[in-house]
């Protein structure tokens, strides 16, 4: 009897022809797509690392899937490609589909894929380095809160090659954004911090420079949530294994004469700057505040071109990710980048905090910025200073 029991168990857990399982088919979609955000400690509000964690979200996978909401991706389809694209293929869409009409079966544990080696509380391969701000931060329970600064000393002595950076605050709900710049001679940004915000990651070869008894600089900016709360934000480096070929340096093209009449549902802004010599153009990272709609970067080349980089139609507050290319592409010196951006301050927009105000540049959320944010790498025996 024991036998015939354990026989017909084994029977139900395998799978029948035709069958999409999670094991099989599900496991790995959701490794690649959903499982760096979805897991303990991460943004995701549950984890979907095994099958007992998915089945109960099954039906609300789906829908979240077939409206395009997850994974969250916003740049425009069809024009240039990115290596953290989180989207999910056609085909990929139809797996998950058929798998929850078919009741979302687990299938055999033996077809499950390796699981994934995270780094326990990191997105970045473990960190070499960890520095966090001198103190936790009180944040109030209202009000406008200043920016905060905080200078934190790396104690290197040599300098470094950073190939993985990643800011994480310990308490996601208060931080509006994080970013860490490098305060030495050369200066610069390091990383950031925003909702949503992949980790800088830089092709292999590339990575950027903090000298030598380098003081990096916590800005922190918080916004209050409706009861005290307090954070101590910390930034992870990994180090480049061997020496690279090329530095990596951030650019911005900004509006900050930035003025946005009352009730306008698609008011335009427009900002540019000049690569002063060639490189070879990584990434971009769009930023707007609450009444941000729509960011594009195109590149003018000096013979005459436009080229079109990158467009989120539906710009998004609270998914700020840096769109890196699956390719580097070499823009000459004079390159013009260029960045439209528009903003909806009608009724229309549910996060507006008020249709019937003007809205002028400025660093709380209720204030708009338009920034457009993006890295280029040169020879690493360039300085960054000719490229502003």
């Amino acid at each position: 009897m024991r036998f015939a029991l354990a026989f017909l168990a084994l029977a139900s857990s395998a799978s029948e022809p035709g069958q999409i399982t999670f094991h099989r088919d599900v496991e790995p979609i959701f490794q690649r797509r959903c499982q760096t955000c979805h897991r303990p400690g991460e943004i995701g509000p549950m984890s979907l690392l095994t099958y007992r964690q998915v089945r109960p979200w099954a039906k609300a996978i789906l829908e979240s899937v077939l409206l395009r909401r997850m994974p969250p991706w916003h740049a425009e389809p069809g024009h240039l490609t990115f290596r953290n694209d989180l989207s999910l293929t056609g085909q990929e869409i139809q797996t998950i589909q058929t798998w929850v009409r078919q009741g979302a079966p687990k299938g055999d544990e033996r077809h499950a894929p390796p699981k994934q080696p995270f780094a326990s509380g990191w997105r970045i391969d473990t960190p070499d380095v960890v520095l966090e701000m001198p103190m936790k931060i009180r944040v109030p329970a209202g009000g406008e809160i200043d920016y905060i600064y905080l200078d934190v000393p790396t104690g290197f002595t040599e300098d470094k090659w950073v190939e993985m950076a990643e800011v994480r605050p310990s308490n996601r709900s208060v931080v509006h954004h994080a970013i860490v710049t490098i305060r030495s001679p050369e200066g610069g940004y390091l990383a950031g911090y925003a909702p949503g915000m992949s980790p800088q990651i830089w092709p292999s070869g590339t990575a950027r420079l903090v000298p030598a008894g380098a003081i990096l600089q916590f800005q922190l900016h918080y916004n209050a949530a409706g009861r005290e709360a307090t954070d101590r934000t910390r930034i992870g480096l990994r180090f480049a294994r061997t020496p690279p070929s090329r530095r990596v340096v951030s650019m911005r093209a900004s509006s900050p004469g930035l003025v946005i009449p009352p009730r306008a549902a698609d008011h335009p802004a427009e900002a540019a700057t000049v690569i002063r010599r060639d490189v070879e153009l990584l990434g971009f990272r769009p930023h707007m505040h609450l009444r941000g709609k729509s960011f594009e970067y195109r590149a003018l080349p000096p013979d005459g071109r436009e080229l079109q980089l990158l467009r989120v139609p539906r710009y998004d507050f609270n998914w700020q990710p840096f769109y890196y290319l699956d390719q580097p592409i070499l823009l000459p010196a004079s390159t013009r980048i260029l960045c439209r951006a528009t903003f909806d301050n009608s009724p229309n927009n549910r996060h507006n905090p008020n249709p019937d105000s003007y809205v002028y540049w400025g660093e709380q959320s209720w204030e708009e910025m338009m920034i457009g944010y993006f890295e280029v790498a040169v020879p690493v025996e360039a300085s960054h200073k000719p490229l502003d």
